[in-house]
């Protein structure tokens, strides 16, 4: 069949390894100094992988491939001791960088990588003492948050409602946890440094296969920041789901200007 997968330059491959952990379905290997798939079946085709090249060497092409296989996937990850896909406790392997907190129990692809990579949902321990008067406590359930990086088939995107977040408006807005996180499912993305064409089809993939009941677009006022509503809108259409939808705009004083 012909479709979207991953293709890796050799010429322009350093064999740095960068790409291999933000792969969740471990489908890119270290082969003679080089970046390769493993094979075509394990590649989703979605791109996550693509921001983590220094030298551009990671593209999606349109080209004759396998058919994706989640069941290969699980017994690749297995063969190399990690994970399957949404399942394990604590442990897995997701995309991202930094650190995850909280308490709980998380969920997620193995794989290896950057601890802080890994998928993971999370909340306040029955035990945590409460919060100090006037202090902000957090309301992020999940990691990681970047849209690139998250695993359509996270199991904190069922039934849940999702907030798609334009990076700038936490920023912007001094309540964002409170008023617009609390309860849902987020990703984040600027449609401005990203390419669009990759959020368009990222968004397109999650509304059909994860289980979405709603969908909160989180944009600032800025004229390029309508690129992330228009990408969420096109891949609801393109999904052929029909989830509820809604658009709300931030001023870059912090103020609700559209709901």
């Amino acid at each position: 069949m012909i479709r979207k997968i991953v293709h890796i330059d050799q010429e322009k491959c350093d064999g740095c390894g960068l790409c291999a952990p933000s792969c969740a379905e471990g489908a890119i290997k270290i082969v003679n100094g080089k970046a390769q798939i493993a094979a075509d079946n394990l590649c989703d085709g979605l791109g996550a992988c693509l921001g983590e090249c220094p030298q551009d060497a990671i593209t999606i092409i349109e080209r004759e491939a396998d058919e994706f296989d989640e069941v290969a996937v699980e017994k690749h990850l297995g063969a190399q001791g990690a994970a399957p896909a949404g399942h394990g406790h604590g442990h897995g392997h997701g995309h991202g960088h930094g650190h995850g907190h909280g308490h709980g129990h998380g969920h997620g692809h193995g794989g290896g990588g950057c601890p802080g990579s890994r998928v993971q949902s999370f909340a306040p321990a029955p035990s945590a003492p409460a919060p100090a008067a006037g202090a902000i406590q957090s309301q992020l359930a999940q990691w990681p948050v970047q849209l690139h990086l998250v695993p359509v088939t996270a199991p904190y995107f069922k039934d849940a409602e999702l907030l798609i977040t334009a990076d700038c408006v936490p920023f912007a807005y001094p309540n964002y946890h409170q008023d617009f996180l609390a309860g849902k499912a987020v990703v984040v993305g600027c449609p401005k440094l990203d390419d669009n064409n990759a959020y368009l089809a990222k968004l397109t993939e999650l509304f059909r296969v994860s289980g979405v009941k709603g969908i909160t677009v989180l944009r600032m006022e800025v004229p390029c920041c309508g690129g992330i509503v228009m990408a969420a809108r096109q891949a609801l259409a393109a999904s052929g789901m029909e989830i509820p939808f809604r658009e709300v705009t931030i001023s870059i004083r912090g103020e609700i200007v559209e709901r």
